[in-house]
């Protein structure tokens, strides 16, 4: 998921449960106008970050710990992360939403979007 400054939604990718978060950092962030991009550890890779500085954005990603040359990061800055894991909280009030009750993406992600609509409201 992709949140503004205020931890609206904005953008949904919906995955299978084995897939990794990273692998879906490139759809996420295509023609998307920012000058921070915000993440966790798990975005610490060298596709997401080329497309990060692609977009002139900068990368507030803290480093993985087996990385050789720990590169710096704004800390302050990234305590605004938690808007996205609080975004998440909202959205899984929908008991639909946090059981995944619809086998189908298309269900799914029709009820995200509708959770999404009343959490702009």
């Amino acid at each position: 998921m992709l949140t503004d400054a205020l931890g609206r939604p904005l953008r949904f990718v919906v995955t299978a449960g084995q897939v990794n978060d990273c692998t879906q950092a490139n759809r996420l962030l295509e023609d998307f106008n920012t000058g921070y991009v915000i993440a966790d550890k798990g975005y610490d890779s060298k596709g997401v970050l080329e497309k990060i500085k692609e977009l002139g954005a900068s990368a507030v990603v803290p480093p993985k710990s087996n990385r050789k040359v720990q590169r710096e990061y704004d800390r302050e800055l990234y305590k605004e992360r938690n808007l996205i894991e609080r975004t998440f909280n909202k959205l899984k009030r929908f008991r639909r939403l946090a059981t995944r009750y619809d086998r189908k993406a298309l269900y799914f992600s029709s009820f995200l979007y509708l959770a999404a609509f009343l959490l702009w409201l």
